[in-house]
């Protein structure tokens, strides 16, 4: 197996010369094989790389900052909301939740107080919900339009120039003098009315009515001013009527140049306003910005701004436009885009860096972005994140100088980079000092000690290091990944798989799943190895192995030639079993084969989407489910996959309709089965579970597959349950059983408690957890059928199997309160929320504050968990209460 991978001299290889068949050595039925004597090859096979450095703001007391925006926020005068809720975006980026993520863009831009601030964050939400156009298509289709990032009309948003005026006593008197006045232009004569020309500007005041030869003259010529006679004659027009007629860019252009020479403020303004709507594609915007820029047309500047955004990325990918916005100096962009510099290179700094984290346009971006901060914590942010860039450039004397300027405004996480770099210059020792100060001088995180053993003498320091990391925030996937590959490469086969698994019991990270696919190759397991690569593909399609040098294609295909091929049956077969054995990854290898062969493709994604979803991997399911809908055999199909997007979505009522015009053209399964989830939901009405109820049972007398039925039969359990019929809840539950929906024990048990038999309930939920392959739920909900030692025992295997799982943390911290353990409470829900962002626990953990009478540290948790629902009723009670008590 060793030429699986790649060895040290492959690593400098040329991308295009990589070749997985110098690697696999592929013969029909054989694989090369590395020894099990041979611990020294796969020392330099199995290689784990050090954890990346993020590119965002990272604080060391997220709670802190989030909290401190928030109070900000209440008190703010209205223009710098928008930029608080930028920060607010970069704590929750930093912390990879992506719906609160745009949920503080969107509050920016709902709050943003100029016309460029509302351009700026309603591109950016635009650019967040890339490949979403079919969601709007769907509402469309239903009545429902949102155009809510659209074009703006930036002259509408800005107001018009006033005429100029002027005392009169700077006029002479000029009784002798004619009304008009003929400007020469070369060999033609244009004739103006005197005072309407004098009324343009003050120079032309000046001039006509002034002390100047041509004050009484009545033939100036203006040959030399780079005005043509068209263009004098429309100026001349214009002083009369005050708007400009229909004329050519060029002409426009012209008059806007000579207005700007002779200070006509209202001609310019006109001219500004009149090209700005002649910007309509990204050549008219590249052509028009210099103009803009040249001649100070903010309204000009802005359309050509919002042309680029709304076209982002693609515009990135154009040098123009590049130079134009990287080589803009300060005056520059307060034209393009008023006070909203900081947040324009936000934006651009970050497509830019989506694009190629390592380019030079990233950086000269995100150098305009350090030139636009106005305070410490923009400041640090921008440091930091180009700080990122040149280290990825290796420009390293140019990234510690960033980082150690990020460092210097507070920001901590900078000194994983100035680590990085010492590194690299041999310094090692102080690199490790660098981690050991931040860790004695802050409260420790994870990341701290994950990064401190990078630099550890030996071995043993590094896996005490690794195992503090874990201990101190468990989703950090580096030390199992170290942990697994050391264990491996010691041919301590059973203790590595088990490491690896660990993380992806809670956590399906790819880079795990790669490394556990070569564990699987090292061991010839090759049926296991292809449905590791499988699962990787089914989540990122276009997924690179070894450090992003080979396609996971590439090995899907080669270790294919080594696993026994399914058949049809077989793969339903295989299906049906690992569904229900709760083998979700299994599942979806299953899926990914049935795809590259079966006809009916739609059914296929659609489960493949509904798998994903309980992944926890929201943009891979969405996307299946686009690609059930774009595979659909049927148009009442296709209405069903409609529905589930829409639903998916949050468009509950819409999904509902695309269900009833699916019921409309054909009785199915998936139909009335959408239809009843989605009223489920969306209805306010009691009386609805009667509806619920006839819809399910109409769906299970449709064709359909034992799969899907188990679920109705679930679903249609837990509406008897909630209606108090318990008897006919048991029924639908045992019938799910018998079809080997493995999920009905948890509805069983349930039917078993409120039957007061608690032993029983307890009995059903360990049925499953024997099962499940994924059952830390399961042990969960065994623990509310336990006696208090029994459901401790149980919440500490759900803490192990699934650490982001917060009831077990709220459980054990409400049995210390209640022991008067109030410090070793507040303790283990900090513990959590040190690397859970959950607002549950920040409210636990402020109402304890509030009992133990610390209102600063109930106000900080009130407001933090506030930035998560600004909405959450029961923490703006607890909020006002704790405000009554403040001094």
């Amino acid at each position: 197996m060793r030429t699986f991978f790649p060895s040290e001299s492959c690593k400098e290889t040329h991308l295009n010369a990589l070749n997985p068949q110098s690697w696999l050595q592929v013969e029909r039925g054989k694989l090369s094989k590395v020894s099990p004597h041979s611990p020294s090859s796969l020392e330099s096979l199995i290689k784990v790389p050090d954890p990346p450095i993020l590119p965002f703001f990272k604080p060391v007391d997220y709670v802190e900052v989030l909290a401190q925006i928030h109070k900000e926020l209440e008190t703010c005068p209205p223009n710098e909301r928008p930029n608080l809720y930028l920060l607010q975006f970069q704590v929750f980026k930093g912390l990879g939740d992506v719906k609160l993520m745009r949920r503080s863009l969107r509050s920016a831009w709902l709050k943003a107080s100029s016309v460029h601030e509302r351009l700026v964050f309603g591109a950016w939400l635009k650019y967040e919900k890339r490949g979403e156009e079919l969601i709007s298509d769907l509402l469309s289709s239903c009545g429902k339009y949102a155009k809510e990032f659209g074009l703006i009309d930036i002259g509408s948003e800005l107001p018009s120039v006033a005429d100029a005026s002027l005392p009169d006593g700077v006029m002479m008197n000029r009784n002798y003098l004619s009304g008009t006045v003929s400007f020469r232009i070369g060999d033609e004569k244009i004739t103006c009315d005197r005072q309407k020309m004098a009324a343009l500007s003050p120079p032309f005041r000046s001039m006509l009515n002034g002390c100047f030869l041509e004050s009484i003259s009545e033939d100036v010529d203006l040959s030399k001013n780079d005005i043509s006679s068209t263009g004098m004659r429309i100026i001349s027009e214009f002083s009369l009527t005050g708007t400009l007629p229909e004329v050519p860019t060029d002409l426009l252009l012209e008059i806007m140049v000579f207005s700007s020479k002779f200070c006509c403020e209202k001609l310019k303004d006109s001219c500004d306003r009149k090209l700005a709507t002649l910007v309509s594609t990204r050549q008219d915007a590249v052509e028009l910005m210099e103009y803009a820029l040249e001649e100070n047309c903010s309204i000009l500047a802005g359309s050509c701004l919002q042309v680029f955004l709304q076209e982002l990325p693609e515009s990135l990918n154009d040098e123009r436009v590049v130079e134009l916005l990287t080589s803009a100096n300060s005056l520059h962009r307060s034209i393009m885009v008023g006070a909203g510099s900081f947040s324009l290179y936000c934006l651009l700094s970050q497509v830019a860096m989506d694009l190629d984290p390592a380019s030079d346009k990233a950086a000269f971006f995100l150098e305009q972005l350090v030139d636009s901060s106005e305070n410490s914590r923009q400041k640090m942010v921008a440091f930091h994140m180009l700080g990122c860039v040149k280290f990825f450039k290796k420009e390293y004397e140019e990234s510690e100088r960033f980082f150690e300027a990020a460092l210097s405004e507070g920001h901590v996480y900078s000194v994983v980079g100035l680590a990085r770099i010492g590194q690299i210059k041999g310094q090692k020792l102080e690199s490790f000092e660098k981690l050991s100060s931040v860790i004695s001088n802050y409260a420790p995180l994870g990341w701290m000690h994950q990064e401190r053993s990078l630099y550890c003498e030996n071995n043993e320091k590094r896996w005490e290091d690794l195992e503090k990391a874990t201990e101190l925030d468990p989703t950090l996937t580096y030390p199992y990944m170290y942990r697994a590959a050391s264990l491996m490469k010691k041919q301590e086969v059973q203790d590595s798989m088990a490491e690896i698994n660990k993380i992806l019991g809670f956590k399906l990270a790819v880079e795990c799943l790669e490394l556990r696919f070569c564990f699987f190759l090292v061991l010839e397991d090759y049926q296991s190895a292809i449905c590791d690569v499988q699962a990787i593909l089914t989540i990122c399609p276009d997924y690179r192995m070894f450090e992003g040098r080979v396609p996971a294609s590439q090995f899907q295909t080669l270790v294919r030639e080594h696993v026994p091929s399914w058949t049809t049956a077989d793969c339903w077969l295989q299906l049906y079993d690992r569904w229900s054995a709760v083998d979700d990854i299994g599942s979806l290898s299953v899926i990914y084969q049935m795809l590259e062969s079966e006809a009916a493709k739609g059914v296929l994604y659609f489960r493949q989407s509904l798998l994903l979803l309980r992944l926890n991997c929201p943009e891979a399911a969405m996307r299946s489910l686009q690609l059930a809908r774009q595979h659909a055999s049927s148009e009442h199909e296709r209405l069903v996959y409609e529905g589930w997007i829409l639903y998916d979505t949050g468009h509950c009522d819409e999904g509902l309709t695309k269900a009833e015009e699916s019921i409309s053209l054909n009785r199915s399964f998936e139909a009335f089965f959408l239809k009843a989830y989605a009223l489920a939901d969306s209805s306010q009405d009691p009386t609805c579970s009667s509806t619920v109820v006839a819809l399910l049972q109409d769906a299970l007398k449709c064709p359909s597959d034992r799969l899907r039925k188990g679920q109705a039969l679930n679903n249609l359990g837990s509406v008897y349950v909630d209606s108090g019929k318990l008897d006919l809840a048991a029924d639908c539950y045992i019938n799910a059983l018998k079809i080997r929906h493995t999920r009905a024990h948890q509805g069983l048990a349930r039917v078993h408690y409120l039957k007061n038999d608690k032993p029983a309930a307890y009995e059903e939920m360990t049925k499953l957890i024997e099962k499940a392959r994924n059952n830390a739920s399961a042990y969960e909900k065994r623990s509310e059928y336990c006696e208090r030692e029994q459901t401790k025992i149980d919440l500490e295997m759900v803490t192990r199997l699934d650490p982001l799982r917060v009831y077990p943390y709220r459980y054990r911290a409400a049995v210390l309160m209640d022991n008067h353990k109030e410090k070793e409470a507040i303790g283990e829900l900090s513990r959590a929320i040190a690397f859970k962002a959950d607002l549950h626990l920040l409210h636990l953990r402020a109402a304890f504050h509030e009992h133990i009478g610390d209102v600063s540290g109930a106000m900080r948790d009130c407001r933090a968990a506030l930035s998560f629902d600004p909405n959450h009723q029961e923490m703006l009670e607890l909020r006002s209460r704790v405000n009554s008590q403040e001094p």
